[in-house]
C-alpha cells in the first residue's frame, strides 16, 4: 500500500517548536522509523506551508491511502476539506496534541468530516496508529 503522509504549515519545525506540545523528534527522524516498521508499505511524505501546495500535493491521486495533519488548517481550510471530500480513499486525519485540551479555535476541524477517522493526542505515534487503522 502507498501511503501519503501530509503535513501542513509549521509541521517542518517538529522536533524544535514547542517540544512541550509537540516534542523533541524531528519528522524526518520519524518517518525513518515509521519506514523499518512498515516495510510492506511505501510511505512518501510531503510538507508544506502554503494551502494551494498541500492540494496540488493531495490531488495527484498516486498514493492508496493518506494520513494528514493539516496544521492550523484544520481549523478553517474548506478548501482542504473540499480536497480531501473528494478523494476516494482511506484518509486519517492526525494530531499531535490534543485538540481538546487546547485553545477553543483549535478545537474545531473543518477537516475532519472529509476523512474517515481522527487521532488527536498520541503525539507523534498518532501516524503510527494511522497507518495502523489502514485496510
Amino acid at each position: 500500500m502507498k501511503v501519503l503522509i501530509i503535513n501542513g504549515p509549521n509541521l517542518n519545525l517538529l522536533g524544535t517548536r514547542e517540544p512541550e506540545i509537540y516534542g523533541t523528534v524531528s519528522m524526518e527522524t520519524y518517518l525513518d522509523s515509521l519506514k523499518s516498521e512498515f516495510r510492506a508499505h511505501e510511505l512518501s511524505y510531503y510538507q508544506s506551508n502554503i494551502e494551494g501546495e498541500l492540494i496540488n500535493r493531495l490531488q495527484q491521486d498516486d498514493f492508496d491511502a493518506v494520513v494528514i495533519n493539516p496544521g492550523a488548517f484544520t481549523h478553517y481550510s474548506y478548501a482542504i476539506a473540499d480536497c480531501l471530500k473528494n478523494i476516494r480513499k482511506p484518509k486519517v486525519e492526525v494530531h499531535i496534541s490534543n485538540i481538546y485540551k487546547r485553545e477553543e479555535f483549535r478545537q474545531k476541524s473543518v477537516t475532519a468530516a472529509n476523512t474517515d477517522a481522527v487521532l488527536s493526542g498520541f503525539g507523534m505515534d498518532g501516524y503510527r496508529l494511522a497507518i495502523l487503522s489502514l485496510k
